[in-house]
């Protein structure tokens, strides 16, 4: 009999980077793939991305709803609550032998309490990273201290996991998910990329993403007045923008977004969803990543351009030398565009090397998964690790 693994995604980057993972257990003979659909995919404001899973040949098992028309931390809130209870009763119906989570954001969070408590062994992706500007970094240790395998992006991250007290046979560093996309996409040429965003690159170009800053009293409003006025000194510069996430104070973002690309659409676009095949072929035609997603941290360096890194989002992430971190003010970020395209850092970009692997992470994974039977029994009655105790 196959062994049921279910996928939880709750939004679309998440989705992109599971993609390839689900693919390679959809397609063997050990596993029967479920999917728990959640949260952004869900809705008409994100682009509804359900429809691009399903256009993708996955079956969705469960779709569970958990937005509100919100975007307050009294309505994260709230959707927390109610994914923590939708979720409980769809992992009910479906009883997988584990559940696959990646990341930190809150839906994964509510999906890993009702986990832990219907008692479904977790699997955990990205788990010891870092970010000092997001409430995320206090989410994904929580989910650490739920799960029971844990596959971490770096062997620095691998570590942390142990300290919080994971037992560290049952802790794998396999690279970021991320590159795999990158090595086995065939990723669309210029021109077709063009038509496909209705988008014509300029001399210089840059891909830009800024999403709240969830642990700061600030907005993330004041960062990207500034981004938007050096951009609008920057000539013969083509923007594209992707939106923010479903987090606290994202709608006001998105909607600088639009203003400014609605009065510049000679030269920028927006997208709610780009889909990772679009992301990934834009990423070969820019200069750089620019803004605070992991994205520019991750997947970026991979291309050998540069990223923009913008305030303390990321703060943490283990980062490639590709990478420029600046203030969020206008004088920062003007240096940091100064600094990209200076001969010297140009120069320096065909030496990068990224820190997150070089791909295959998805074969890595599932074959330690067909070792389940041994790394999940009695996975539910965890032992804290302790690193004194070991000495």
């Amino acid at each position: 009999m196959k062994r049921k693994i279910c996928v939880f995604t709750g939004t679309r980057a998440e989705y992109g980077l599971l993609k390839p993972l689900m693919r390679e257990i959809q397609q063997d003979n050990t596993f029967k793939l479920q999917l728990m659909v959640s949260g952004m995919h869900l809705s008409h404001e994100f682009g509804l991305t359900c429809r691009e899973i399903e256009e993708d040949g996955f079956d969705i098992d469960e779709k569970v709803e958990i937005l509100l028309s919100s975007d307050t931390p009294v309505g994260i809130c709230k959707s927390t609550g109610i994914g923590l209870i939708g979720y409980g009763e769809a992992l009910m119906r479906l009883i997988p032998e584990s559940i696959i989570i990646l990341g930190d954001r809150f839906e994964a969070l509510a999906c890993a309490v009702a986990s832990t408590v219907t008692r479904i062994p977790i699997i955990h992706i990205h788990g010891g990273e870092v970010t000092q500007g997001a409430i995320d970094e206090a989410f994904r240790h929580s989910i650490t201290k739920m799960s029971h395998i844990h596959f971490t992006a770096t062997e620095e991250y691998r570590k942390r996991v142990i300290q919080l007290g994971e037992n560290p046979e049952k802790v794998f560093n396999v690279g970021a998910l991320g590159i795999d996309n990158i090595r086995h996409l065939k990723l669309l040429s210029k021109e077709d990329l063009e038509s496909e965003l209705d988008f014509r690159f300029k001399k210089r170009n840059i891909l830009a993403t800024v999403h709240p800053v969830t642990a700061e009293e600030k907005s993330s409003e004041p960062m990207l007045k500034n981004l938007l006025e050096v951009l609008e000194e920057s000539e013969d510069t083509g923007i594209i923008f992707t939106k923010a996430n479903a987090d606290a104070g994202g709608r006001v973002i998105n909607r600088m977004i639009d203003e400014w690309t609605d009065v510049n659409g000679h030269r920028a676009v927006s997208f709610a969803s780009m889909g990772q095949l679009n992301y990934l072929s834009a990423m070969q035609f820019v200069d750089a990543v620019v803004g605070n997603s992991s994205s520019g941290i991750i997947e970026a360096p991979s291309f050998r351009i540069g990223t923009i890194n913008i305030g303390n989002r990321q703060k943490g992430r283990i980062r490639a030398d590709s990478v420029i971190d600046c203030e969020p003010s206008k004088e920062g970020v003007g240096k940091a565009i100064t600094k990209l395209y200076s001969e010297s850092f140009q120069k320096s970009l065909k030496n990068v090397v990224n820190p997150y692997g070089t791909g295959d992470t998805s074969k890595r994974i599932v074959k330690v998964l067909k070792k389940g039977d041994l790394l999940l029994k009695n996975a539910t009655k965890k032992i804290f690790y302790d690193l004194d105790c070991q000495a």
